[in-house]
Formats: structure tokens, sequence, C-alpha cells
């Protein structure tokens, strides 16, 4: 039976518009790490690479190859772990030229580090991509966190924040990191900005 994400893992991609805690396990991800304004082209091409390998993986099996454990799935959204350079901190207004970013596509649970080397041997032999070499293969595991989706423009991201904050107070719940994820629900370029969903979500820990 196929793995669809938006069935099967709604806790972790589909939160209410309010905020929640949840605990996040381990995943396994392919990601690029760059530095810059995301309207960039740049950040445009890292993330054609990051869905170029994804997708190598899924059609594995129509190119003769069935990876151990391999199960038809759905292909994980974007994430993005967003944070900002030491200088442009503190100012009061976000500048975007300023912004460090690691952003990300979740695989299945079978695909090794091995089988991830490969794939990216495959994409590099069909199509050379400079941002190829920048690609790794890691795991994550975000442990405790507040998240809510966010509705509307990424512009308006501190008014969620705010509310995930007031929360964390009430709650009893310190932010442990001033970096934060995002999770791309919608895809920008087919959905009005008033309608675009974003998973927020941030470290924290329960206070003493």
């Amino acid at each position: 039976m196929k793995f669809e994400w938006r069935k099967k893992a709604k806790n972790l991609y589909l939160p209410k518009n309010k905020p929640e805690l949840v605990t996040i396990p381990k995943f396994n991800f392919f990601m690029i790490h760059g530095e810059g304004n995301p309207n960039s082209e740049k950040y445009s091409e890292a993330i054609g690479v990051l869905y170029s390998l994804s997708y190598a993986i899924k059609m594995l099996p129509k190119k003769g190859i069935t990876p151990e454990g391999y199960f038809d799935y759905t292909v994980f959204p974007l994430e993005g772990i967003w944070d900002l350079a030491e200088e442009a901190r503190g100012l009061s207004t976000l500048n975007k030229d300023k912004l460090i970013y690691t952003i990300m596509i979740r695989q299945p649970e079978f695909v090794t580090d091995t089988l991830a080397k490969e794939v990216i041997q495959i994409v590099k032999k069909k199509k050379t991509h400079p941002l190829l070499h920048k690609v790794k293969f890691k795991s994550l595991e975000d442990g405790l966190c507040v998240q809510m989706m966010h509705l509307g423009s990424y512009d308006k991201e501190p008014e969620s924040f705010s509310i995930m904050e007031d929360f964390c107070i009430k709650n009893n719940l310190n932010r442990i990191s001033k970096t934060h994820r995002e999770i791309y629900i919608s895809d920008p370029r087919k959905t009005k900005t008033d309608n675009l969903k974003t998973v927020l979500r941030f470290k924290v820990e329960k206070g003493k």
C-alpha cells in the first residue's frame, strides 16, 4: 500500500493553525546548505536538485532497480532550517540576503547512505549540475518541538511565531535554538499567497 504523508503523517505535516507540542523522531534527508535570498535563482536551483534526487529514488524500480525494503510512497515536501547571520540579528527589518539555510527533502527509511551516493551518481550522469556536489545525506532528529500551521504570506510568519512564543510561556517551555524549521505544504508557484500553508517548528525543552 502506498505511503502518503498527507494521510499517514498528518501530525507531522498537517497540524492545525494553533501551537502544539510534538516530538519529532529521526529522519533521513537529502540536504543543501546555503546562504542568501530565498527569492534568488541559486535557491531555486538548489530546490531543483533536491527534487531531482528525490524523484530518482522513487522511480528506481522503473529503471530495474528495487532497493531492499522499497515501498511505494509520495515524495515528501520541501523543508528548510533557517537562521540569520550574526551581523543581521537585532535589526528592525529582515535582510533576506543575510539568511542562512539548509533546505532538505526527507527520504524513506529504505534509503541508505550507500543508495543515496549511488543515486547522486545516477543523477550526475543524466545531467551535471554545479550544486550536486553540495548535497549531503544525513539523519536529523528534532526531538521536542512546538509547531503550528502558518497560513498566508511568508513575510507574515513573525505573527505566528509570536503566537508560538506565547504558547511556550503559558506551558513552561523554553525555546532552545534561534533557528527554526519550515515545511512547505503548498507550491508557491501554483498557490495564491493568502492560501499558502507552511508548517513552522522550533525546538524546545520543558522548564524547570
